[in-house]
């Protein structure tokens, strides 16, 4: 990763402008990121063995130890570098479902996803290693691995339509006249839907399991577990999110630090895998959120915006716990719907990466439906194998013109 730089902030001089403006902008960024796809880690972290205690702590460490980076990285450097959980990493999770050791053995994989990045950060081959890898081979992997989730919409509208059928329509509205906040809307009209159905079922909720807490867990090393999960965790992580990041963040004219970046989010990962964080590291889209002339028309003011965030991150972890209860009291899909919709313009801009070159467009397809089909051979998961059987087939093949 030579090609990035560690210099501070870009020496541009503008009229000093305001803090409300950079300190709303951060709110925002961190209500947009959690939001957006808090749904899909937890349906991730479920998938693997999490029980809703150990989702709910998850939830909670990556929001405490991507907000604590921020922090550190905003501070530092005088620029707004923003951090996020790997939303692609989760739904990868989804695709994998249980490995070799359960939730323990998944623990250690996030734990060595998270030295992966460190010693990216520190041996600049690996980086340039997972560069390497084919565009649309790893965009393929990732929209193979994002299907079931798209497709949980669909199929709870079978189990559960009087709740899904309200959240898919907010969400289409919103979409259309305000997408930025589709999600959160939707989640909140599945809310609204839960809350209706505990009423009317005359159920009631643990309010003791809302408060938030930690639950460790000590790591089980399985190699099954490592290869299935660390190994394109760590891909899918540093293709879909680090390497994007850096470039939304050279767009405004911002150099991230590539290796202080690199040690804060692989060190803050294996700290948060044994409360259950799967993965913390550069934001990409919503890093535009904080570092645009939007949050600031100063670009030397615009790192107040990546802290507030980060700040904000610190709040929005304590509420952690009390989504989990709610979303553990709502009608079966209800979760998975308003992850998959979250995640249908990921599907669409991963589906048009991979498929975009005639030249590895069969390799790109091979891989897709490998990743699709959840396939498990030797206790690894699909994922690794899609990976695999696309760099085969790209190997094999000629170019397809």
């Amino acid at each position: 990763m030579s090609q990035v730089s560690t210099s501070s902030s870009p020496d541009v001089t503008e009229k000093p402008a305001g803090i409300g403006q950079p300190l709303g902008a951060g709110a925002v960024t961190a209500l947009v990121g959690f939001t957006s796809s808090f749904a899909v880690v937890l349906s991730g972290l479920r998938a693997v063995g999490a029980s809703p205690a150990q989702a709910a702590s998850g939830l909670l460490v990556l929001c405490f130890t991507q907000g604590i980076g921020i922090l550190l990285l905003s501070f530092r450097y005088r620029i707004p570098i923003t951090l996020a959980w790997s939303t692609p990493g989760a739904a990868l999770l989804v695709s994998t479902g249980l490995v070799a050791g359960g939730w323990p053995g998944a623990v250690a994989a996030f734990a060595v996803t998270g030295v992966l990045i460190v010693v990216t950060g520190l041996w600049q081959r690996l980086g340039s290693l997972v560069a390497a890898i084919p565009v649309p081979i790893a965009q393929a992997m990732l929209a193979g691995v994002l299907v079931p989730l798209c497709l949980a919409p669909v199929q709870a509208l079978r189990t559960s339509p009087t709740v899904v059928v309200p959240v898919i329509v907010v969400w289409l509205v919103l979409q259309r006249y305000a997408p930025k906040w589709a999600v959160l809307v939707a989640f909140a009209t599945a809310a609204v839907g839960t809350g209706i159905d505990i009423v009317v079922a005359d159920r009631h909720l643990d309010l003791s399991a809302m408060i938030p807490t930690v639950e460790l867990t000590a790591p089980q090393w399985h190699w099954q577990a490592i290869i299935g999960i660390a190994v394109p965790l760590y891909i899918v992580t540093m293709a879909s999110q680090n390497i994007p990041g850096v470039a939304v963040m050279r767009s405004f004219d911002y150099q991230v630090p590539w290796r202080p970046a690199m040690l804060v989010t692989g060190i803050g990962t294996v700290l948060g895998a044994p409360a259950g964080g799967h993965a913390i590291n550069l934001a990409a889209i919503s890093a535009a959120l904080a570092a645009a002339p939007s949050a600031s028309p100063d670009p030397k003011r615009r790192w107040i915006a990546a802290a507030t965030a980060g700040a904000s991150y610190l709040v929005l972890g304590l509420a952690s716990a009390a989504l989990v209860t709610l979303i553990a009291a709502a009608p079966a899909g209800t979760l998975e719907t308003v992850a998959g919709l979250a995640l249908l313009a990921t599907l669409a801009a991963s589906l048009s990466a991979a498929l975009t070159d005639p030249g590895d467009r069969l390799a790109a397809l091979v891989t897709f439906l490998v990743a699709a089909s959840g396939t498990t051979l030797l206790g690894i998961g699909g994922a690794f194998w899609a990976l695999l059987a696309g760099l085969i087939v790209r190997r094999i093949l000629p170019a397809q013109k």
